[in-house]
C-alpha cells in the first residue's frame, strides 16, 4: 500500500490553496500585493521615462544610509529616504556638469553608495540583518511595517494616479510639458521622492532585489501588450499582484526564497508576454 503521496490532501495531490489558513501568509499577500499595486503603477512611469534602472540604483544605495541611522540612533526609514534621494539626484548632477551619460553616471553613483554601505557595515556592530535588507522578510511582517506600507502607498497611488497625464507628459516629451508651463522640476524630483519613499518602505517587507523587480518587470510587461498608457497601468498592476500571490503559494509549497518565487513568476509571465505579443516579430 503506501503508493500514495505523502502530500495528498482532500481528494488531490496537492492543496495549492493552502496558505490561506496561515495568518502570517495572509498578511504576506496582502501587504504584498499593496506593494506590487504601489511599484507596478511607479514601474509604467519609469520604463516610459527611461529610468529602468533608477529603481536599483536607488535601492542599493540606501544600505549607507540605514547604517548612519542606526548608529545615529534615528529611525532607519530617514536614513534610507535621504540616502536613496542623494543618489537620484547626484546621478542627474555628474551627468549635467560632465559629458557622462545618465546610465553611466548612475552606475558610478550607486556602486560606490553601495561600496561604502557594506563597509560602513561590515564595521559597525549592530544587530541588522544584512539578508533582511536584500531579500526582506515578509512572511514575518510586523503590524508596525503594515501599517508604514499602507500610509504610504495609498498616498503614493493618489498622486500618481491624479496627476498621471502631466507625469506621462514628463516622460514622453518634457519639452512640450516646460511649453505648457507645467512644473516639470516640481514633477522630475516629485517623482524621484516618491520612488525613493516607495523603496524605503517596501524594503523592510520584500527586500532590494524584489523591490528592484517590482519596478521594472510589471511595466515591461504591461508595455509589451498595449501602446494606450490607462491599459498598460491595469496590464502591470494583474502581473504584479497575480506574480506575489502565487509566488507566494510556490513558495510555501516548495520551502522556497518568498522574494525569489514572486520574481521568478514575475519574469515568467514577462517572457510569456514577449513571446505572445507579437513584438519580437517588428523587431
Amino acid at each position: 500500500m503506501g503508493s500514495a503521496p505523502s502530500s495528498k490532501k482532500g481528494g488531490g495531490f496537492m492543496n495549492w490553496w493552502e496558505p490561506l489558513v496561515y495568518p502570517f501568509l495572509r498578511d504576506a499577500m496582502m501587504i504584498g500585493s499593496l506593494i506590487a499595486i504601489m511599484c507596478a503603477v511607479l514601474s509604467c512611469f519609469l520604463v516610459l521615462r527611461g529610468w529602468s534602472l533608477m529603481g536599483d540604483a536607488v535601492s542599493h544605495s540606501l544600505l549607507p544610509g540605514i547604517v548612519l541611522s542606526y548608529l545615529l540612533g534615528a529611525p532607519l526609514w530617514i536614513g534610507a529616504f535621504f540616502a536613496g534621494l542623494f543618489c537620484a539626484v547626484g546621478t542627474g548632477w555628474v551627468k549635467n556638469i560632465s559629458r557622462i551619460k545618465e546610465d553611466t553616471s548612475m552606475g558610478v553613483v550607486f556602486t560606490g553608495m553601495f561600496a561604502i554601505g557594506l563597509v560602513l557595515f561590515s564595521k559597525v556592530p549592530s544587530d541588522l540583518h544584512l539578508d533582511h535588507i536584500l531579500f526582506g522578510h515578509l512572511l514575518g511582517i510586523g503590524r508596525a511595517e503594515m501599517r508604514e506600507v499602507i500610509w504610504v502607498a495609498f498616498p503614493v497611488l493618489a498622486v500618481l494616479l491624479l496627476k498621471r497625464r502631466d507625469f506621462l507628459l514628463l516622460c514622453f516629451d518634457p519639452a512640450q510639458a516646460r511649453v505648457t508651463a507645467l512644473p516639470v522640476r516640481i514633477l522630475h524630483y516629485g517623482l524621484l521622492a516618491m520612488l525613493s519613499l516607495s523603496i524605503v518602505v517596501s524594503m523592510k517587507s520584500v527586500g532590494i532585489i524584489l523591490v528592484t523587480a517590482m519596478l521594472i518587470t510589471p511595466g515591461a510587461t504591461g508595455f509589451l501588450w498595449t501602446k494606450r498608457f490607462d491599459s498598460m497601468l491595469w496590464i502591470s498592476v494583474c502581473t504584479a499582484v497575480v506574480s506575489t500571490i502565487f509566488g507566494l503559494i510556490i513558495s510555501f509549497h516548495s520551502d522556497a526564497s518568498p522574494a525569489a518565487c514572486i520574481v521568478l513568476f514575475q519574469a515568467a509571465l514577462f517572457m510569456l508576454s514577449w513571446m505572445m505579443s507579437g513584438r519580437v516579430a517588428a523587431q
